[in-house]
């Protein structure tokens, strides 16, 4: 089992099970610490080649990913494997598109999906989740199965 990362280390969002979870924006250095073990990347274009395990997730900036069934199954793969993997969810700026995910992984993990943003940004970044359609995204999340 790989050590998993600390609820203190930057970024990283504690979920309702206890999985660790580390959001980033990709425009940053990375942060010291170890490197994650499995990473998606919410992006529009392919992201850069990776020392660790890593999933593309097409996702234009400000908007919402252009397959919504292939964004559940990355958000459950990304959630089980935080169980015992170190996790990173980023996009460019680590808000709005890494926010929504988070969001909408806290809502697989059993947050009320009215409440998941709130949760977010209380645990994750104030400004998570940036606009309106990726809030109503979060909203409708759960029922969008």
């Amino acid at each position: 089992m790989t050590e998993n990362w600390s609820d203190s280390d930057p970024g990283v969002m504690s979920f309702p099970s206890g999985a660790l979870v580390r959001g980033r924006g990709l425009r940053n250095p990375l942060p010291p610490g170890p490197t994650p073990t499995f990473a998606l990347y919410l992006l529009g274009k392919q992201p850069p080649t990776t020392e660790w395990e890593a999933r593309w997730l097409p996702w234009p900036d400000f908007w919402l990913p252009k397959d919504r069934r292939q964004a559940r199954l990355a958000f459950e793969e990304a959630l089980t494997r935080a169980a015992g993997e170190r996790v990173e969810v980023a996009c460019e700026g680590g808000r709005g598109r890494t926010g929504t995910a988070l969001a909408c992984m806290a809502v697989l993990d059993g947050v009320p999906a009215d409440e998941a943003v709130a949760f977010v940004r209380r645990h994750y970044h104030p400004r998570a989740v940036e606009t309106p359609w990726q809030r109503r995204y979060v909203r409708n999340f759960a029922a969008d199965s």
